[in-house]
């Protein structure tokens, strides 16, 4: 039962490192990542017939924000994945009861990165600005991975744990 209970730390811990380097890697370069968001708002890759090409977010300010919106999230992501990690560690002793609770902080983080992802991505850039469309600035693959690995994150995390063995 502890090599479980580690193995859930661990893999909250390893999402909380991913999103810590996405971050790290915005910040410190923030012009190439900057330019994705920046073309799927514009839409200006989309298929040049493509009739959705009216929602497309002209204003450089919008972008920045929308891109700081973004990289505010995934710094969210990480840093309660890292909390998650270190309270499941803590209890990974613990009673049934006690470990299960300190799942909460990790689920929560786990679930803003399936949003960001799901919602933020999938949904919002690649179904509504047409990022799907675009041969350059096509995310959707990239963001089903990251959800993927998310939501079986999540899912094995948030499987109910039994008392440890000896007690």
């Amino acid at each position: 039962m502890i090599i479980i209970r580690l193995s859930k730390a661990l893999c909250v811990a390893a999402m909380g490192l991913f999103c810590t380097l996405v971050v790290f890697g915005n910040l410190s370069d923030y012009d190439t990542n900057f330019a994705f968001v920046r073309h799927v708002l514009l839409m200006d890759t989309i298929f040049p017939d493509a009739t959705i090409s009216y929602r497309a977010i002209k204003s450089p300010a919008l972008h920045h924000l929308a891109y700081g919106l973004i990289i505010a999230i995934e710094a969210a992501v990480a840093l309660l994945c890292w909390i998650g990690a270190a309270v499941m560690f803590a209890q990974r002793r613990g009673s049934a009861q006690a470990f299960n609770q300190a799942k909460a902080v990790a689920i929560a983080g786990l679930t803003m990165g399936f949003l960001l992802w799901q919602v933020g991505f999938i949904t919002i850039g690649g179904e509504w600005f047409g990022m799907w469309m675009s041969a350059k600035w096509n995310g959707v693959h990239s963001a089903f991975r990251l959800l993927m690995t998310t939501v079986a994150v999540l899912i094995f995390v948030a499987l109910p744990d039994g008392e440890p063995a000896g007690q």
